[in-house]
């Protein structure tokens, strides 16, 4: 099923109809007590607008001025508002030193460049590259998807359907933008060029992550409702099958296998494109959590270990192997993706976020704190060039990390 939607390009009417959808679908959470103090009932009516307190008290901690640098990104308060707010929280909620990485220096040189996304709190995440050589992200929390030129810095947002909340895209060959509706049970589709925006309904509440296969159709997981999922553009038929819990990150391997990382349980699975017959892989750890997954050149299937290892998985023997990574078993590796053979992937539980460089000939990692590195790296993107395209959900930045080859 198919949805024609006119797209409104105007920021007054993103910022004034979809802010309310995004407060109602945050709020919440663990239910938190914050200390007494000058500022307390501020952050209590204005954070708990948009999150659950639960991440202000397990946050890492900021400095007064770490803590107003967050805080700018996500709402525009008044000045005596916003010191008032800063100077609480750095109060009682200060750096928490146990939580920086373990950085490991190396050989290898990196550039990384970032750029502040326009809407606040919108949670910029999950950055592609266009054919065009644009950079386009999700902002989940305001319901739009997001445009770069990384040699102008100029850029522009498109408004989705307010309920859509997009949790990943993907461009297609002739440059559409395609986005998980991860609220409103769809596929979307944004033609750049008109604003027009298509929506086809699937049978799960919440896609996830998706891919486009070499045969043409658009693949994508569910994790919530369980399933894997094909759509095709051309009629806008899905069919989707159930799976073990929570499908997360998904891949096309170099021989058209689909691959899925599952967040509900230990295991891989391997999907054929057309039947989407599933077989699964477990790996070491019944605690294992994996969200995303990569490939080297030789078939080799590469993943992030929530317990803080990197593995792989030899899809023809079975044979896994892990690595423990540089921070720890804390360290909760979450963005993982493979270029030119080397493993990329960061350390999601550390701050400064850590991005994490690992070679598997010489199995020697090194890593760079991300310079605003809040939190947290959820998806890579690689550019036709073979860099990194990242992203700081928490403080609404998306990034360019150059690889010299």
């Amino acid at each position: 099923m198919r949805i024609q939607v006119s797209a409104v390009l105007a920021l007054t009417l993103l910022t004034g109809f979809l802010v309310a959808p995004r407060v109602q679908a945050q709020r919440g959470g663990a239910a938190v007590q914050l200390p007494a103090g000058a500022g307390q009932e501020v952050v209590q009516s204005k954070c708990a607008q948009c999150h659950g307190l639960n991440l202000i008290t397990g946050s890492a901690g900021f400095s007064k001025d770490g803590w107003a640098a967050l805080i700018a990104t996500m709402v525009a308060l008044p000045p005596d508002q916003a010191g008032l707010v800063s100077g609480y929280l750095a109060t009682n909620f200060p750096v928490n030193p146990a939580r920086r990485p373990s950085l490991v220096s190396g050989e290898a040189t990196i550039r990384i460049t970032e750029w502040i996304t326009p809407t606040l709190g919108q949670r910029t995440r999950d950055p592609i590259e266009a054919p065009d050589g644009s950079i386009w992200w999700t902002g989940m929390w305001a319901s739009l998807v997001g445009r770069l030129d990384p040699r102008t810095g100029e850029m522009k947002e498109y408004p989705l359907p307010p309920t859509a909340r997009p949790h990943s895209i993907v461009a297609d060959k002739d440059g559409n933008i395609w986005y998980t509706g991860n609220s409103n049970a769809t596929i979307g589709k944004l033609d750049p060029r008109t604003g027009k925006i298509t929506e086809y309904k699937t049978q799960s509440q919440d896609p996830h992550s998706a891919v486009f296969h070499p045969n043409g159709r658009l693949y994508f997981t569910a994790q919530g409702a369980r399933t894997i999922g094909r759509l095709s553009p051309e009629t806008g038929e899905t069919t989707e099958v159930p799976t073990e819990p929570n499908p997360y990150g998904i891949q096309v391997a170099a021989d058209g296998t689909l691959w899925v990382a599952h967040n509900g349980t230990n295991k891989l699975s391997s999907v054929h494109p057309d039947t989407l017959a599933i077989r699964y892989y477990e790996v070491p750890d019944a605690a294992s959590r994996i969200r995303r997954l990569g490939f080297t050149s030789d078939g080799m299937v590469w993943y992030g270990n929530s317990r803080g290892r990197i593995g792989r998985l030899n899809p023809k023997t079975g044979e896994i192997k892990e690595w423990p990574s540089p921070s720890g078993p804390t360290s909760s590796p979450y963005a993982f993706t493979v270029v030119n053979d080397i493993i990329w992937y960061n350390e999601s539980g550390m701050r400064p976020d850590a991005l994490v460089r690992f070679d598997p000939k010489t199995e020697r990692f090194q890593s760079w704190a991300i310079p605003s590195g809040v939190g947290i790296i959820r998806n890579f993107g690689v550019t036709k060039a073979g860099n990194l395209l990242i992203h700081q959900t928490s403080s609404n930045r998306v990034g360019l990390v150059e690889i010299p080859k």
